[in-house]
This record gives structure tokens, C-alpha cells and sequence, in this order.
């Protein structure tokens, strides 16, 4: 049987959000994440997808190149490149970044594939660690990026039970699952289909329902702004959740330019209380300073810092 490769470079920022997008159309096991060894500094990791050839295999890859396109346009990913090869390569254990089955973040938070579920039973070695489960193709949110891991550390520090709270723009779902497994109600919203069936996946798999709901929307203003990356996966008439100071806690690990356009929003949506707290994450240093500006315009101030690398994420406070 012959195989099809497809293959692209990806930004750091990208890589996650090139498995989400794919969640639905390509298994874990046939899509390779690696370390970028070429020269361009642009690019972070490699990304390739292996599809066995059949009748179906032109339609496949076009769906997959339209799913890639908003990436591709904003310069997040090179051009997608095909290649005919003879047997789909061995990938030795450790060698896939989107492979690991176990990941420990913070003190508390351990994330697991649901391949996990078949091996012999996890053995915790604290008996206050949460367990989240993911689908296995996802990488967004799966605590690769160092955003997510900078989400759950400031979750981690600051979510306390029956806290009103909204994840925006949930990706994966794990955040929303995070707050829930600590004992918050959520309200877990995305105007991108893909991701909110992805959300309501993760909510059913952790068995968290009943904390947590979710549906597709947006905050405030945000209904205006389309696709975050330009894409045509946004449902159409998304609605508006109305700013209306009822959150204790807001989570959004997202674009620094929607941050940006959504400070004024973030302030009324947060109960009108100086405990009640806003995290952002999901941008580089590079925007520190003017996301500072926009939140202190909208009367927000910076609570609590923490950055990897050159990621970061900031907890503001009313």
C-alpha cells in the first residue's frame, strides 16, 4: 500500500491550534509532531500527516488544505507539501511531541490521552492530583503550549469552589474541565464550531456536565470581531453572552489583539467586587505593555504575573 505525506512547518503559537483544527479528521497516530531542523527561525515544529492512498485520498487532502487555510494566510504555517511514499514510517516512543500519554502540570493537574484509560490503572502519587482526560489527536490545550500550562497554574492558584466562572474561547475544553474537576460552575463558550464540539467532548469524557455548559458564542463585542484567525468554521448568528458583572472569574487563553478589543467587556463581565479576577494568556512579551494599557483604560489592574519563555500570563483584578 502506498501512503500519502503531507507535511508543513508550524509557528510555536500554531502547532496546537493545527491539531485541533485536524482533531476530527486525522487520528493521533498518524500525524507527527517534531522539533523544526531546518533554517528559517520563523518556524518552531514540523507536522506530518499520513494518509493511506485509496479512491477517497484527493478529497481528503483538499479537506484537510481548507481546514489549514486560515493558518497558512496569516503566516502561522508554510505551505502545505504532498508526498507519495511506499510505507508510513515507524515513530519511535518519545519522538511524537502529541504522544505522551501523561503530563503533570503544577501540583495538581495531571493530563492524560484517552489511550490511558487502556493501560493498567494510573497510579496517583498525591492524592490531591486531578485527572483530565483529552481525545488523543488534540494538542491544543493539551498542556504542550506553555499558555495552557500558565492557564492551569494561575487556575490552580486562584479557582475556588462555586465560583461563577467563564472560559472564552475554550479550544480543547480543558480549562473549562480544569475549573470544574476544582469545583467551580463554568460557562464554557467558542465561535468556532470545531472547538466547541471539541469542548462539550472533553466536559462528557471528564464527566463534568453537570458543572460545566457549553455552547457557541461569544463576549460582548467579540460577536463582532469573526474568526480570531480569519477561518470560516464560526457559526453563523453567534451570539452575544451579555457583559453583565455576574463572573467571578473569567479564563480566556487567546490572541493578544482580541485581549485587546475585549478589555472594556472583561471589566463588566466580572462581578463588581475586587476579588473577582480576569486571566488572560495566550500572547508573548511583545504585547505586554499594550495589553496592560487596554485592561488599566478599562479600569483593570495587574494582580499576579507569570511567563515561560516568552509566553505569558497576567491575572487582573478590578
Amino acid at each position: 500500500m502506498s501512503w500519502i505525506e503531507l507535511s508543513l512547518d508550524t509557528t510555536n503559537e500554531a502547532v496546537d491550534w493545527v491539531c485541533t483544527l485536524l482533531a476530527n479528521a486525522i487520528a493521533a497516530e498518524d500525524m507527527h509532531i517534531g522539533e523544526y531542523r531546518d533554517r528559517d527561525p520563523k518556524w518552531t515544529y514540523t507536522i506530518q500527516i499520513y494518509l493511506a492512498e485509496n479512491a477517497q485520498i484527493h478529497q481528503r487532502i483538499e479537506a484537510i488544505a481548507k481546514i489549514l487555510t486560515p493558518l497558512h494566510r496569516t503566516g502561522m504555517t508554510s505551505e502545505l507539501q504532498t508526498f507519495i511514499i511506499d510505507q508510513k514510517p515507524e515513530i519511535s516512543a518519545g519522538s511524537n511531541l502529541n504522544n505522551s500519554l501523561i503530563r503533570r502540570i503544577g501540583d495538581r493537574f495531571v493530563i492524560l490521552s484517552s489511550e490511558s484509560r487502556d493501560l493498567p490503572k494510573y497510579q496517583t502519587q498525591n492524592p490531591q492530583e486531578i485527572l483530565l482526560y483529552l481525545q488523543n489527536s488534540l494538542a491544543f490545550g493539551s498542556g504542550l503550549h506553555p499558555a495552557t500550562i500558565l492557564s492551569l497554574r494561575f487556575l490552580e492558584r486562584h479557582i475556588q469552589p462555586n465560583m461563577h466562572t467563564l472560559d472564552l474561547g475554550s479550544g480543547s475544553g480543558i480549562l473549562s474541565v480544569a475549573m470544574a474537576k476544582l469545583g467551580a460552575k463554568v460557562l464554557a463558550i467558542d465561535n468556532d464550531r470545531l472547538a466547541v464540539e471539541a469542548t462539550q467532548d472533553a466536559v462528557e469524557r471528564n464527566q463534568v456536565t453537570n458543572q460545566v455548559t457549553v455552547t457557541c458564542g461569544s463576549l460582548g463585542s467579540a460577536s463582532e470581531l469573526g474568526h480570531w484567525m480569519g477561518g470560516d468554521t464560526v457559526a453563523d448568528d453567534v451570539p452575544a453572552i451579555s457583559a453583565n458583572g455576574e463572573f467571578d472569574l473569567i479564563v480566556a487563553n487567546i490572541f493578544a489583539r482580541v485581549h485587546i478589543s475585549l478589555a472594556h467587556d472583561f471589566y463588566q463581565a466580572l462581578r463588581r467586587d475586587t476579588s473577582a479576577i480576569l486571566i488572560t494568556a495566550g500572547y508573548t512579551s511583545d504585547r505586554e505593555e499594550d495589553l496592560i494599557s487596554a485592561m488599566g483604560e478599562a479600569g483593570l489592574v495587574v494582580g499576579d504575573r507569570e511567563q515561560i519563555d516568552e509566553w505569558l500570563a497576567i491575572a487582573f483584578r478590578k
